[in-house]
């Protein structure tokens, strides 16, 4: 694990909630001992601007008084996340964030910046790409990202936004129907499926699941069962 500081979130918002409103303790406590400056990487927005996101961003970390600057406007984008404090990943595609990040030569140089202790903060596909693949994603594949490689940070899937419920009505497969193809075909990978409002914080070489609700652990040849909050390590030494 070495000494990696991550800190990764299922969502950003919950319904009729301000954003990153629910998380705010966490990132509080996260954010105590963490630099004043982050390098956002906004690359996973698709409908609105990277500026718009960027804004939105930096408005919620100025109340933990940490300046955002956004790798969107850098003039070297590698270099920027070389000389970068802490690194936050926002949610949206993950397919065009996955692209974004290979564009610009940022995958290999986030790993090694991570991997030699710099903070990270994801949510969502900030969070799917902090696993060895993108293939646990709920995403519509928007665009080729060449390849589905992302950072493994960590060793197991999240699959984001886990849901339970299966619309009346609906003849397509649930949540846990498309996880067990997954499991069915990479054997040897564990997937949790993150519901809303919960998130994984690792420091100090410890693994925690934190949140209001438990997690879904999926395993070929193992039972599926519920996590609930504490400490999940093992997960780290899949």
């Amino acid at each position: 694990m070495n000494n990696m500081k991550l800190l990764l979130l299922s969502n950003s918002t919950n319904t009729g909630e301000p954003y990153l409103f629910w998380p705010r303790q966490e990132l509080q406590s996260f954010l105590e001992n963490a630099p004043t400056t982050a390098l956002f990487i906004p690359y996973a927005a698709v409908t609105f601007s990277y500026d718009e996101y960027e804004a939105r961003v930096r408005n919620v970390f100025a109340d933990f008084n940490c300046r955002i600057t956004s790798v969107h406007k850098a003039w070297n984008p590698a270099q920027a996340v070389q000389e970068a404090e802490m690194i936050i990943i926002g949610g949206g595609n993950t397919w065009r964030l996955v692209q974004q990040m290979r564009e610009h030569g940022l995958m290999d140089a986030i790993k090694q910046k991570v991997e030699a202790g710099t903070p990270y903060i994801g949510w969502s596909a900030g969070s799917n790409v902090a696993c060895p693949t993108l293939k646990t994603t709920n995403d519509m594949p928007v665009v080729d990202p060449k390849g589905f490689t992302t950072l493994g940070l960590i060793p197991f899937q999240i699959n984001p936004h886990y849901l339970d419920v299966h619309p009346e009505g609906h003849g397509g497969e649930t949540r846990e129907d498309r996880i067990k193809e997954f499991i069915e075909v990479n054997p040897d990978t564990f997937v949790l499926g993150l519901r809303e409002a919960c998130l994984l914080k690792l420091e100090e070489k410890k693994l925690q699941l934190i949140g209001s609700k438990t997690a879904r652990l999926f395993k070929k040849g193992q039972e599926t069962c519920e996590l609930s909050s504490g400490d999940v390590s093992f997960l780290m030494a899949n």
